[in-house]
């Protein structure tokens, strides 16, 4: 699918609303997006048919040129082959006209889109984790969300109703005035809207393309430098000398007493069991849909707390500096794991980066992972060797300064970002996000692992490692990206 752009001016930008369906309309959904799971297991089922037909047909030693041909995974190409089979194919001929075409188009796209990302992993194309065969969508895991494209997609005028097709018009649980209002004024078009299950709700999002001027900040000459923690969720130091705590809300925390009374009654029911069948019972239902209500209520409470502090923080300052932080490498340590998940510290700088950019024009400083920001001295810029995890006070062996060790990173940060400005740092700047290397000399933030050390000493004396030969190995096969999965 082509890639919307939108016009000079606009942006894209999703409004979310809850949705309050009565049980027809429930039903409706459900089908809707057992529909769309329905058509995402036919294509890949109907894709990798042909890799094992071809499989096959090699152990019995046909020719190359005569093997079976590769069925294509495009879009349109899933489209015309599955509009050919859902006449004839007994598991959608009885129901497919129950749902809207937009239904099966959702399956076909995201299958589409996800044999895409297999090929282009297996042949080093794409970034981040290699990524598997597509495989097929399990009924009681699989998550519940359809998109539409096309047909009736609009929000009432009342201003508590969405209409959408073949499902027509549902009641939202919150009013719908803040896209309606953009709709009625002409500074608002809706292109697509999506409904998904999740946290126990359904909620129908519109994206839509919106005209949007930069607001500009409150303080565009100011610089701020945040350093996250566990113990004090953000210390932020701006280039005026100000420093500002905030708390760490620690909404799971607060729960766990309620969380372990309301898991200890689950466990006391009948639960699912896959290996004898066992179906739950409806007091195990019951009981987990009560739990799940807590922990829905953890996260809605997560994500409004982070939403009003980088609000709070890109509507105030031209510039702000954040660290790059290993969040993944972080969770490993098991003692600190669930307050860093707790805490969101990835989440808060994907919400920073957004509303930085779109929103006010403002700078983004990225410090590098490596940047010993805790390690050096904000007053002379000496910089220490080792600076354990619980030693919460600098003290700095050169200037004799003591300062609190979150302060003392966060004045380094606000202090970075006068070292890679490269415009006037005002709001009316729209530079990209910059990302700061560690400087010449300066110690690594984290010091490096014994396997690390291991593998660099036997580099030097010109041996091969066993993960440096899985590597290579797995660099070899990687062109035979089709041949080889």
């Amino acid at each position: 699918m082509k890639k919307f752009q939108p016009q000079p001016g606009f942006v894209v930008q999703a409004f979310r609303f809850a949705l309050d369906p009565n049980a027809t309309q429930e039903a409706a959904l459900r089908s809707h997006c057992g529909a769309a799971r329905a058509a995402y297991n036919w294509a890949v089922g109907w894709v990798t048919a042909s890799w094992w037909q071809r499989r096959a047909e090699e152990t019995y030693g046909i020719p190359q040129e005569s093997l079976t041909k590769w069925r294509p995974w495009s879009l349109p190409s899933l489209r015309k082959a599955f509009n050919e089979a859902k006449h004839t194919d007994p598991r959608f001929s009885a129901w497919w006209e129950e749902n809207s075409k937009e239904a099966y188009s959702t399956g076909l796209a995201n299958a589409s889109s996800a044999f895409d990302n297999y090929a282009k992993s297996k042949n080093s194309k794409r970034k981040g984790a290699r990524m598997g065969v597509p495989r097929f969508k399990p009924k009681r895991k699989a998550r519940l969300a359809c998109r539409f494209t096309t047909g009736t997609i609009r929000v009432d005028t009342d201003g508590r109703h969405v209409t959408l097709p073949r499902l027509g018009t549902i009641r939202t649980h919150e009013p719908t005035a803040k896209l309606l209002g953009r709709v009625q004024a002409g500074t608002a078009r809706i292109l697509s809207a999506t409904v998904r299950h999740e946290r126990g709700r359904w909620f129908a999002s519109f994206q839509a393309e919106v005209k949007r001027d930069i607001v500009r900040v409150a303080r565009p000459d100011v610089a701020v430098g945040i350093d996250l923690g566990v113990k004090t969720l953000a210390v932020m130091a701006d280039s005026t000398g100000e420093i500002r705590t905030v708390a760490n809300p620690g909404h799971y925390d607060a729960t766990r007493a309620q969380l372990r009374r309301a898991s200890q009654i689950v466990s006391r029911r009948q639960g699912p069991d896959r290996r004898t069948g066992q179906k739950p019972s409806r007091r195990w239902e019951k009981a987990n849909a009560a739990r799940n209500r807590v922990h829905h209520r953890v996260a809605n409470l997560r994500e409004d707390a982070l939403h009003k502090l980088t609000t709070a923080v890109a509507a105030e300052y031209g510039t702000v500096v954040v660290e790059d932080l290993n969040v993944a490498g972080m969770l490993r340590n098991r003692p600190l794991a669930r307050r860093i998940a707790d805490a969101g510290f990835g989440e808060i700088r994907c919400l920073l980066t957004h509303k930085t950019g779109q929103r006010h024009a403002t700078r983004l400083v990225v410090a590098n992972r490596w940047y010993p920001s805790s390690k050096t001295c904000s007053g002379c810029g000496a910089v220490k060797a080792k600076l354990p995890l619980h030693v919460r006070t600098y003290e700095c062996d050169t200037c004799g300064l003591v300062i609190d060790r979150d302060d003392n990173a966060a004045r380094n940060l606000a202090a970075l970002a006068a070292a890679c400005m490269t415009g006037t740092g005002v709001a009316g700047d729209q530079d990209t996000t910059v990302v700061v290397s560690k400087p010449r000399g300066a110690d690594r933030e984290t010091r490096a692992t014994r396997p690390r050390r291991k593998a660099e000493a036997g580099r030097a004396g010109g041996a091969t490692l066993p993960h440096q030969r899985q590597t290579e190995t797995r660099d070899r096969t990687q062109a035979e990206a089709l041949t080889l999965w």
